[in-house]
C-alpha cells in the first residue's frame, strides 16, 4: 500500500474514542478501560497525542550506512523449507521451529517507507520461534494460573470491529493484549518475544523474498487479509491459527503475514537501519530513539515512520500484518509501531526462544 498511508486507517478508526489518554485523533485505550471507536479504513495505526519530552543530547545520523552487496534477485516463488537444521541435535521445543543461524538481507532499497531503507545484511544466531501465533486457549491457560493478566475479550465490540464471539474461539489468535501482556506470557512459558530482526529473518530466509511464502502477491488461500472491520455483512475476523498451509514461511511457520500483527521485543527505532549496530539487528536505546524522533520533527519529516505523528516516547514494534490489512502491506520489510499499552483487535503475539540459554 502507499507508504504514507500505512497507518492512516486507525487515525480515523478510533475517532470519537472516549479514553483517559489525551488524544487529538483516536487512540486505543490504556490497559484499564479500553474504549476505542471504529473506522472502516483497514490499516491499523492508532494515533495518540504525544506528550513532549526534553530533547536528548545524542543526535542520530540520518544518512544511511554504505549498502552491502545485495543478494541476487530472488526467485519468483521460493519453496518453503520444512525447518532445516544445521545440527541434528538442535531439536526444537514442542510447538516451535528452528530458524538457523545465518546472514540475511533486512529492509529494502526500493518501495515501502523510509524507515524500511536501506537494505542491509544482518547476522543472527539460531533461535526457535513458535510455529503459530499464541491462541486464545493457550493464553487463557496462563490466565488460569494467575501468571498472566486477562486480555480484553471484548476488544472487538469495544472497537466496533465485530462480535466478540467471532474473535474468541479457542484456536483463533489471542487479541486485545498489551506489549506487557505479551512479554509476560512468553516469560511464563520459558520463552521471550522475538526481536524485530529475528522476525524478518524467519519471514525472508536468505533469498530476500517479499512475503513469507515467496514473491507472489497475497491470496485468500495463503493468509487472512483485506477484511473490513465492522458489523456489516462481509465484515472480517481472524482465522484459526495454521489454517493457511500454502502461506507458510521458509522454515515452516504459519501466519507470519496476515491474521494478526505481532508484538516484538524491540522498541521502535526509525534509524535502526543506519546505526553502527544495524548488522546485528540491534536498535538504538530509548534515549537515542527519542533523539532520532526529535531530529525528524526538526527536519519536517512527518511520514518517515508512517502517517501518525512522529512519537515523543518510545513505541514498540509490531510485525506481520493483520486480517484487515491490505495485501502490499504484508511485505516482509514493513514496520509498524504503537505505544506498548495499546490493546487492539488486530494485534497478538508469538514467542521465541534462544537455542543456547544466555
Amino acid at each position: 500500500m502507499n507508504g504514507l498511508v500505512k497507518n492512516a486507517w486507525l487515525l480515523m478508526f478510533l475517532l470519537g474514542c472516549s479514553t483517559p489518554q489525551p488524544v487529538s485523533t483516536p487512540t486505543p485505550t490504556p490497559t484499564p478501560t479500553p474504549t476505542p471507536t471504529p473506522n472502516p479504513n483497514p490499516n491499523p495505526n492508532p494515533n495518540p497525542t504525544p506528550t513532549p519530552t526534553p530533547t536528548p543530547n545524542p543526535t542520530p545520523n540520518p544518512n544511511p550506512n554504505p549498502n552491502p552487496n545485495p543478494n541476487p534477485n530472488p526467485s519468483p516463488n521460493p519453496s518453503p523449507n520444512p525447518n532445516p537444521s544445521p545440527d541434528p541435535a538442535l531439536e526444537a521445543p514442542p510447538g516451535m521451529l528452528l530458524v538457523p543461524a545465518g546472514t540475511f538481507r533486512m529492509g529494502t532499497d526500493h518501495g515501502g517507507e523510509e524507515d524500511e531503507h536501506p537494505a542491509h545484511s544482518v547476522t543472527l544466531a539460531a533461535f526457535y520461534l513458535d510455529r503459530t501465533e499464541v491462541t486464545n486457549a493457550a493464553y487463557a491457560a496462563c490466565v488460569a494460573t494467575h501468571a498472566c493478566s486477562p486480555n480484553d475479550a471484548h476488544i472487538a465490540s469495544r472497537m466496533h470491529a465485530g462480535l466478540d464471539a467471532e474473535f474468541n474461539r479457542p484456536t483463533q489468535p489471542v487479541v486485545g493484549v498489551t506489549w506487557s501482556d505479551a512479554h509476560t506470557y512468553c516469560a511464563s512459558v520459558g520463552k521471550r518475544l522475538p526481536r524485530e530482526a529475528e522476525f524478518e529473518h524467519a519471514v525472508r530466509d536468505d533469498d530476500g523474498r517479499r512475503y513469507a511464502w515467496g514473491n507472489d502477491p497475497p491470496t485468500p488461500e495463503r493468509t487472512a487479509f483485506g477484511r473490513p472491520l465492522g458489523l456489516t455483512p462481509g465484515h472480517g475476523t481472524t482465522d484459526d491459527v495454521g489454517s493457511h498451509p500454502s502461506g507458510k514461511g521458509p522454515y515452516g511457520h504459519d501466519d507470519l503475514a496476515g491474521n494478526v500483527w505481532e508484538w516484538m521485543e524491540d522498541e521502535y527505532d526509525p534509524f535502526a537501519y543506519t546505526r553502527a549496530t544495524a548488522s546485528t539487528g540491534v536498535p538504538g536505546s530509548c534515549t537515542e530513539i527519542k533523539a532520532a524522533q526529535d531530529l525528524l520533527r526538526r527536519e519536517g519529516k512527518q511520514g518517515f515512520t508512517g502517517s501518525n505523528p512522529i512519537p515523543f516516547d518510545c513505541d514498540h514494534v509490531l510485525r506481520g500484518g493483520a486480517f484487515n490489512y491490505d495485501g502490499p502491506g504484508l511485505r516482509a520489510s514493513n514496520r509498524v509501531h504503537h505505544p506498548g499499552h495499546f490493546r487492539l483487535v488486530m494485534a497478538g503475539l508469538r514467542c521465541a526462544k534462544d537455542v543456547t540459554p544466555p
